[in-house]
């Protein structure tokens, strides 16, 4: 089960870091609590060390992965307003314009910014993120704020983003 059992705390997290900047997808604390044969609970105390020291790892509904933006991305950030039974909708319309949706932000009345974590790029993406809400039965962080919510939004062109802002134009979504 242990690809190195005897591996220090320090030898584990610089091999926690090589095996997330090389995966091709995000890893599971379970997924990467079993390559080291350690429990889930020390991946994330590694994890949280590591985000300590200043290394840009997420937490996504897909798992650990470390932040690589795409070359020559561009971002923009929209303001967005829709109920929870329209996420779905939302979300394809904007990866089938050919975006990234980077994350969720609202803005809380006593804890102020919270930002969730998301990077779904596809639409297998946005079935594993619909999938996870409904088997978690966890609320979205865009009920808190009725609906209203920002995302962080990445393209590797301007015309991707005006295409999403356009789709989201077009279902009433976009708040402008």
């Amino acid at each position: 089960m242990s690809n190195k059992p005897t591996l220090s705390a320090e030898e584990r997290r610089q091999r926690l870091l090589e095996i997330l900047g090389t995966a091709p997808q995000p890893l599971t604390g379970s997924q990467l609590a079993a390559l080291f044969g350690v429990s889930r609970q020390v991946i994330v105390q590694d994890i949280a060390i590591l985000r300590a020291a200043g290394h840009d790892i997420f937490a996504s509904p897909r798992g650990y992965f470390l932040y690589r933006p795409l070359p020559a991305t561009r971002r923009t950030v929209v303001a967005v307003r829709h109920t929870p039974a329209q996420t779905e909708d939302e979300l394809l319309a904007l990866v089938d314009a050919g975006v990234e949706v980077v994350d969720v932000i609202v803005e809380h009345p006593i804890y102020g910014e919270l930002r969730g974590m998301l990077h779904i790029a596809s639409r297998a993406d946005v079935a594993q993120f619909m999938d996870q809400l409904r088997e978690t039965g966890a609320h979205l962080l865009s009920e808190l704020t009725n609906g209203l919510h920002l995302h962080t939004l990445e393209a590797r062109s301007d015309e991707a983003l005006e295409r999403a802002r356009r789709a989201l134009r077009k279902r009433g979504y976009l708040v402008e």
